[in-house]
């Protein structure tokens, strides 16, 4: 193998990691009470993104810590909480979401990240829809 060939491969490698496309995103959630006339349009941001992992096709010859695969997640993120408007005085009207600060590529924690690869499309209203004015 030319020096040239093994510089590049170890360049790609090192680069690739520190380069993937892990951040934070916009994105909208809708959130409705079942009590409240409105649904709630709230744009926040989400982690987002492509990280580098590895091809697990040797399952069998390999410890069970190696097999786990990198995803985008939160590094830092913080809590706002909205207000539902319509709602009657007997309800709770708010609703606290997350937002992204930073984000990095690692294990994902089900403790607050929806680690399926795939989920419903359930993101929408069905009332009528007031965007939040936070």
């Amino acid at each position: 193998m030319s020096p040239f060939f093994v510089m590049s491969l170890l360049f790609g490698l090192t680069f690739g990691q520190t380069a993937s496309l892990c951040a934070p995103s916009e994105y909208t959630i809708h959130v409705e009470k079942r009590e409240c006339a409105y649904c709630l349009a709230i744009n926040t941001t989400i982690c987002a993104g492509f990280c580098m992992t590895r091809d697990s096709n040797g399952k069998k010859l390999l410890l069970k810590s190696a097999l786990s695969q990198n995803v985008c997640t939160y590094k830092e993120m913080l809590y706002q909480t909205a207000l539902i408007p319509g709602c009657p005085h007997h309800t709770i009207p708010y609703y606290s979401y997350p937002v992204a600060v930073s984000c990095k590529c690692g294990k994902c924690n089900t403790d607050y990240s929806d680690c399926v690869r795939e989920r419903l499309r359930t993101n929408y209203c069905t009332k009528p829809q007031k965007l939040c004015n936070e």
